[in-house]
């Protein structure tokens, strides 16, 4: 088995989808059209790894209420001071910056829908980054 993808049901995947191709990069692997309006979003890999999608027939989770150590996205962004700031100014709300004892930085910012998005930049960055 391998990993496909993971899934949040929001108010409005196309808007949430445009501005995560815009400021983060992502691709849209695949769409549909009409509701639920799913996106499948993959990283320069290729790969799909999230998928938004807008479906009234469940609850819409209040993203921002949550703490980000709950639910969070997590990027590699090894210059992430930068990259908060640039996603601030298109809307992104700032949480947290913290340096950890290994040298890492680990930023979280909540995007304008308020899914914690989680910036990392590593001393040591994990395979394949």
């Amino acid at each position: 088995m391998k990993f496909e993808h993971f899934a949040l049901n929001v108010p409005d995947a196309r808007a949430m989808s445009a501005w995560y191709v815009q400021h983060l990069g992502l691709t849209v692997l695949k769409s549909l059209p009409v509701a639920p309006h799913t996106h499948f979003l993959g990283d320069d890999t290729g790969r799909v790894f999230v998928e938004f999608y807008s479906n009234p027939a469940a609850p819409y989770p209040d993203y921002a209420a949550g703490h980000p150590l709950v639910l969070h996205l997590a990027f590699f962004a090894p210059e992430a001071g930068a990259v908060a700031q640039r996603l601030t100014a298109a809307g992104a709300t700032p949480f947290s910056d913290d340096k950890m004892p290994d040298g890492s930085r680990l930023i979280f910012v909540r995007d304008p829908w308020g899914v914690p998005v989680q910036l990392c930049q590593r001393a040591q960055p994990f395979p394949g980054f």
